[in-house]
């Protein structure tokens, strides 16, 4: 009974410890991240050739150029990037990189054609061999949930602006 109640007091002091770090370091974590991945990216197209043109855009994102697509994305993946890291608009930039990224699952990252269930879920995975290869899109949707939904955390430009 000893060790039990030993236990529990060691796991409440740890809960309570985790949870003063819970309004902030989470949510930095996830805005760095996100935000290496997708300034890399922009970065690369910033710097890169136009490949947009060689893609074929399903409705309704094919009703603009791929040139100002190409434009468009650069911008949002290198100036949501920055404000990622200040915490700045988060859950505008989140918003951005939702939808730039669901069109990319739905132009790059999806399978050509599928018929069933197993046919699509072979596309979940890292390397395209045929089959697509939207899970790591796919994750990045669900890393930004969170800041989408709970803000960018106590260590940001919108809390410091919200406070004030």
């Amino acid at each position: 009974m000893a060790v039990f109640k030993q236990a529990k007091s060691f796991y409440c002091w740890a809960v309570r410890i985790l949870e003063k770090f819970n309004t902030w370091l989470p949510q930095l974590f996830l805005r760095l991240v996100l935000a290496w991945e997708f300034g890399e990216a922009g970065f690369e197209k910033l710097h890169g050739e136009n490949w947009f043109a060689n893609i074929t855009f399903p409705f309704p994102f094919n009703l603009v150029s791929p040139e100002f697509s190409w434009h468009l994305s650069t911008f949002f993946e290198i100036v949501g990037a920055f404000a990622l890291v200040l915490g700045l608009a988060t859950r505008f930039f989140s918003a951005s990189l939702i939808v730039l990224t669901i069109v990319a699952i739905a132009a790059v990252h999806w399978p050509d054609s599928w018929s069933t269930f197993a046919e699509l879920w072979k596309g979940y995975a890292i390397t395209d061999k045929g089959f697509g290869n939207y899970k790591l899109p796919l994750l990045y949707l669900m890393m930004f949930l969170p800041l989408l939904f709970g803000g960018a955390g106590k260590l940001s430009l919108d809390n410091f602006f919200t406070r004030r």
